[in-house]
């Protein structure tokens, strides 16, 4: 019993962390670096703050590393309500970990654009604006693209939560909501442009209940790992 509450404290703990990493990584540049409208004051920003730009570069990467071990912990808890389920939770994870690494060598291609004069040096000042603006959208949908697996992730995570005995069905129901927030999200961005609400802005209350349950409750009663075992 220790040994699996201490799982899901770990698994709690890492999903916690996914918040401060998450937050600084991906929300960082477009919310404070980049200015709507002048790509010229988007570049004067990054380099005013180029060692936080490189920060947030690493604090993406590692979130995207925490998401799996997140997921893995995860998996532990929640295999004995159906081990195929709870091995889609780490699929999915494991998506969108190298989508979200290698996305950020569109932040790192800003970087070098300004920065490395051997590069730069026969380009004019609207051509190098021109390919920041374009790394800069690139990045802007490869985090619609990792929105697909942050949302995905919490399908199967949910549908468990709900068929357990021992976690509250409501957290469940909140992480399926959380899922199609992303998910509309992602479809609004592609094919409606205009479309200014970010659904899962206001749909992450199901995750938030998740990690407190993994760190204060956590523990799987003694009759589900008697039916796991028995099924197995």
């Amino acid at each position: 019993m220790k040994a699996n509450k201490n799982t899901a404290r770990i698994a709690g703990f890492l999903y916690l962390l996914q918040i401060p990493f998450g937050t600084f990584g991906i929300m960082y540049i477009p919310k404070f670096l980049v200015s709507q409208g002048s790509v010229s004051t988007t570049i004067s920003n990054i380099l005013a703050n180029e060692f936080l730009y490189k920060l947030s570069i690493v604090s993406a990467i590692l979130c995207a590393l925490i998401t799996v071990g997140t997921a893995i912990f995860i998996y532990i808890t929640l295999k004995l309500v159906n081990i195929f389920w709870a091995k889609a939770i780490v699929l999915f994870a494991l998506l969108a970990a190298p989508i979200s690494i290698l996305n950020e060598l569109n932040n790192i291609a800003v970087l070098i654009l300004i920065k490395n004069h051997e590069i730069n040096s026969g380009l004019s000042v609207n051509e190098i604006q021109s390919l920041v603006l374009l790394f800069l959208r690139l990045h802007e949908y490869g985090m619609q693209l990792i929105g697909i697996f942050f949302g995905l992730w919490l399908l199967p995570m949910g549908y468990l939560v709900i068929k357990s005995n021992y976690i509250p069905k409501l957290i469940g129901i909140l992480l399926l909501l959380t899922c199609l927030g992303y998910l509309f999200d992602f479809l609004t961005f592609l094919f409606f442009s205009d479309f200014k609400i970010v659904l899962s802005e206001y749909t992450w209350l199901g995750e938030v209940l998740m990690v407190l349950w993994l760190l204060v409750r956590g523990r799987v009663p003694d009759t589900e790992k008697k039916q796991f075992l028995e099924l197995k």
